[in-house]
């Protein structure tokens, strides 16, 4: 009868600690699925805009001021409003399609 009572305790408590640990990982499951669904990648990708799109016009303002001479700027400001433009179209691509 004390075995029995001893196994009963043993698997109460490893059943405790188990479905604890089942918790906690289903806890991080949903917060990294969170972290990457489709709203937040676009929210990110948003922002990544924002800063480049932010970005190139303080260098556009730098060479207003003549602060950067026409190559340095022509290369610079190239590159940035590339880059701005390839993620608007991504973004645009990822909130025309189905999955979001």
């Amino acid at each position: 009868m004390e075995l029995r009572n001893q196994c009963k305790i043993i698997r109460t408590t490893e059943l405790a600690t188990a479905q604890e640990k089942l918790n906690e990982l289903e806890r991080q499951k949903e917060e990294i699925l969170k972290f990457y669904s489709p709203g937040s990648l676009l929210n990110k990708l948003q922002e990544a805009m924002n800063e480049v799109d932010e970005e190139s016009e303080a260098l556009q303002e730098k060479f207003l001021e003549k602060e950067i001479d026409t190559a340095a700027f022509v290369q610079k400001y190239k590159k940035l409003r590339t880059i701005y433009h390839r993620r608007a179209l991504i973004h645009l691509a990822a909130k025309t399609s189905t999955i979001c």
